[in-house]
């Protein structure tokens, strides 16, 4: 089998999809790796496969299992691969994939009782390590709430290592849409700030009922407004001498102990 040039025409069209704008008016965007091309499969959501010589027979399983299921699987160059990957030793195995995200609707008329709810979240590193967070503490959705990072972004998609097809996943450029939304939806609304009212180990009574937690954006944290409309304000504790959590950290802590409490009662 002739390997596929960096010049072909399917791999020009594949690598343009590293653009948000080619992505957005295509519905379609490019999983790299292992565990994000796997999860991508297993998840139906596969619209070609490409890998290069040297990944053929680490990952030929896959591959082969893709193909046996009618994906059109296509051997590429070094040189494709180089301009498909966007690391510095690309992974050799990549996805074109349909867009993952749903309306906000679909996410709450499965009537969740734990989501994630960024808030204009810029750095898509951030992002997909919030998604596997939800993904990992069982989480029923993320909301991407304001002006958020696309989370079809490369960098998002290999932070998520595959989660971004587990979870349910929508996006709300309308932060009052979302927050009315999630009220209407009968969900308690749970605001991170150094100064809230609620202390997080003491708030198991809080967290045993379907609720929802804003985190604010890397730099500037929850807007003060955003963070006054929640039902309640919750404060991480700190014991030692660390002024703040990033947001990664927050959401970890804040997430586990929502589990921990909601999977204690069933």
């Amino acid at each position: 089998m002739e390997a596929l040039s960096e010049r072909n025409s399917r791999v020009v069209s594949a690598v343009k999809l590293h653009r948000a704008p080619v992505r957005r008016k295509s519905g379609l965007f490019l999983a790299e790796g292992a565990n994000s091309v796997e999860s991508a499969f297993e998840t139906g959501r596969i619209e070609e496969l490409f890998y290069s010589a040297k990944i053929a027979g680490r990952e030929h399983q896959l591959v082969a299992g893709a193909a046996a299921s009618g994906v059109r699987t296509t051997l590429v160059s070094d040189r494709a691969a180089e301009m498909l990957g966007e690391t510095v030793t690309p992974a050799g195995l990549f996805a074109v994939c349909r867009s993952v995200d749903v309306p906000l609707h679909e996410v709450l008329s499965a009537a969740p009782t734990l989501l994630a709810v960024p808030v204009e979240i810029a750095d898509p590193g951030n992002a997909g390590t919030l998604i596997r967070v939800a993904d990992a503490v069982g989480a029923d959705g993320v909301v991407l709430a304001g002006d958020s990072v696309d989370p079809h972004n490369g960098k998002c998609v290999r932070s998520a290592a595959g989660s971004l097809f587990h979870v349910p996943l929508a996006r709300e450029r309308d932060t009052e849409k979302v927050l009315s939304s999630l009220e209407q939806a009968g969900i308690t609304i749970l605001a991170t700030t150094a100064k809230g009212e609620v202390d997080l180990d003491e708030a198991d009574e809080l967290l045993s009922g379907p609720v929802a937690w804003l985190f604010g954006n890397e730099a500037h944290g929850l807007d003060r407004a955003i963070a006054d409309r929640a039902t309640h304000r919750v404060r991480i504790p700190i014991h030692g001498r660390a002024e703040s959590l990033n947001l990664a950290a927050a959401a970890s802590i804040c997430l586990y102990a929502s589990a921990r409490v909601q999977y204690a009662a069933r």
